[in-house]
């Protein structure tokens, strides 16, 4: 081993800088918990208003979102999942040794921005449920107009900044604690709404079997009709929009940054929890709200709010869902945005990287414009970002299997790659090329331009030296690897033991947290199942208004004591 390496070499770099440790690695739990609670959002409310808009059919949504959200589960399990494994970086991290400074500073940059804005638009949705409890006025402009907004908001993106900058374990805890929430809840909500769509379109307050379900999506929910009164988007687009609304963080890799700490790479089957229950129920669960809400209010759909949905649907506990589900993306993309901005500023901790960042998000979130454009956003984000994982991709798993030199560039000590820097320009131009040309459906551009950029990469760093060998550098990064696991044992020798809370008292706070869900969802199928007549699923639904709300403060105060006991133990 190289002598040269010694622990004052490490000892100056930022613990996110390194792969992470063999200690700090997590069982598959974590991961179901972080996806479940990050891909249940604020933001669910209007995709399930969108589809209603684009003019969806009830069976295309059905299959459609089914299909298209194992897909994305797949992209994640065989892409992102195995790359992050076998490094143990950030891509932020590892796109450094691959394609040089310049290039990752640029894309750190982009970064920064796309994920501080869809942290402000969550942060936004958030406030908005807060301002909508207070009587505040709506802010319909692109600028604030009321100051009592602009405190909440900063009341708010405090709450996210502070879990934000402990790191890994912080966003994951949180995402724990409110992932069953939030999943109880948006099922409620649809079995809430559910009867009243019944009374306004079968007479009748239980659909009784198949048909009637059927009946009453196509014809007041998905009704394959757009909002222009045009025949609607199809089969194929519903499975394409599943598939790349994550393509950023799938396809683009960006969650390397999380998965780098699974025990295994099979846990990107983790992922299911957040596109099963997040995006396909919650998905659907809102456009059956959404169609509630806007028949209790005699509204379109595409007139109400978040927070006018959630409260229709479930009384005060919708104003808490509307601002967990924002805290809980705006979270885990703050921490995002943190690492990558951590990545640029080498010498400054991830720490102080994302309370800077997260200054910022709250000054963007102020502006109410962010949330309406949020869709666009992500969209317009993926494309942008999956010519780079197309990249990565090519130099970890296709180079070793044609004979190529896995991080040429790093051994050649380029501080610009030119291979990589040209390709991913290339990729741009091709894939917003084919949306100008309108070749293929927008959803499904991330595919071809993937493709092509591999191809680019491939053949352009094959010319700038790829296709050589470099023994002597490719064994000193083996020592440096070595050393620093070596390194990490040692920390890891230092760090106290963590005792695992299995106390009767811990036990029954948990215990009480889930038999609050259980009431929780045993109320909502009460107003599904057990409203006979008109008055008696009003009656039903109060009662579930207030003993939901009642049961949501006992499921977080009692989640939250148990979580604190198991830590207080350490």
């Amino acid at each position: 081993m190289n002598s040269n390496y010694d622990d004052q070499d490490f000892d100056h770099l930022d613990e996110e800088q390194l792969p992470v440790s063999k200690k700090k690695l997590h069982d598959w739990t974590h991961f179901a918990g972080l996806y479940a609670a990050e891909h249940v959002a604020a933001t669910e409310f209007v995709i399930g208003a969108t589809f209603v808009a684009l003019g969806a059919k009830t069976m295309d949504i059905l299959l459609g979102l089914l299909i298209g959200n194992i897909l994305a589960v797949l992209s994640w399990t065989f892409i992102t999942s195995p790359i992050a494994v076998d490094t143990r970086m950030s891509l932020y991290t590892y796109l450094n040794k691959i394609a040089g400074d310049t290039m990752t500073k640029l894309y750190n940059w982009a970064n920064v921005i796309i994920f501080t804005v869809i942290s402000a638009a969550m942060v936004t949705v958030s406030s908005t449920a807060v301002r909508f409890a207070f009587d505040i006025p709506a802010q319909l402009n692109w600028y604030p107009t009321n100051l009592w907004f602009i405190l909440i908001v900063i009341c708010v993106a405090a709450v996210v900044v502070s879990i934000a900058i402990y790191g890994f374990n912080a966003v994951s805890e949180f995402s724990g604690v409110c992932a069953p929430w939030l999943f109880v809840m948006f099922t409620s909500g649809a079995l809430v709404l559910l009867p009243a769509l019944s009374l306004d379109v079968l007479e009748k307050t239980i659909p009784e079997g198949w048909n009637d379900f059927m009946t009453l999506g196509n014809t007041s929910i998905w009704t394959g009709i757009d909002s222009n009164g045009e025949p609607g988007i199809g089969l194929i687009e519903v499975i394409g929009f599943a598939w790349a609304a994550n393509t950023i963080t799938h396809f683009g890799l960006i969650d390397m940054a999380l998965l780098r700490f699974a025990k295994k790479k099979s846990y990107g089957l983790a992922t299911s929890t957040g596109m099963m229950f997040g995006h396909y129920v919650a998905w659907i669960a809102a456009g059956i709200m959404g169609a509630g809400a806007a028949v209790i209010l005699g509204k379109s759909i595409i007139e109400l709010d978040p927070g006018d949905v959630a409260y229709y649907a479930l009384g005060w506990s919708g104003f808490v869902i509307v601002i967990v589900a924002g805290w809980t993306t705006a979270i885990t993309n703050l921490y995002r945005a943190g690492l990558a901005a951590q990545a640029i500023f080498s010498t400054t901790s991830r720490k102080k990287t994302t309370l800077i960042v997260g200054l910022a998000t709250m000054v963007v979130a102020c502006f109410p414009f962010v949330f309406t454009q949020i869709l666009p956003l992500l969209t317009y984000a993926g494309l942008l970002v999956v010519p780079v994982g197309a990249i990565v991709f090519a130099e970890h798993q296709v180079f070793p299997r044609i004979g190529y030199t896995r991080y040429w560039s790093s051994y050649r000590e380029l501080t610009f790659s030119t291979p990589a820097v040209v390709s991913w320009g290339l990729g741009l131009v091709f894939g917003f090329g084919l949306n100008a040309l309108d070749i293929i459906s927008f959803f499904y551009l991330f595919i071809p331009t993937w493709i092509f950029t591999i191809l680019v990469y491939t053949l352009l760093a094959g010319r700038f030296g790829a296709k050589e060998r470099y023994p002597e550098a490719a064994q000193r990064d083996i020592e440096r690897a070595e050393r620093i696991e070596l390194y990490q044992d040692k920390k890891a020798l230092q760090e106290p033991v963590k005792e695992k809370d299995s106390s009767m008292f811990s036990k029954l706070l948990k215990g009480i947290a889930i038999t609050a869900l259980v009431i929780t969802l045993a109320l909502a199928c009460k107003v599904m199942f057990g409203s006979e007549t008109e008055e008696h699923y009003v009656a039903n639904r109060e009662l579930f208004y207030r003993y939901a709300f009642i049961c949501t403060m006992l499921y977080f105060s009692t989640a939250y004591w148990a979580l604190r006991r198991g830590k207080s133990k350490n």
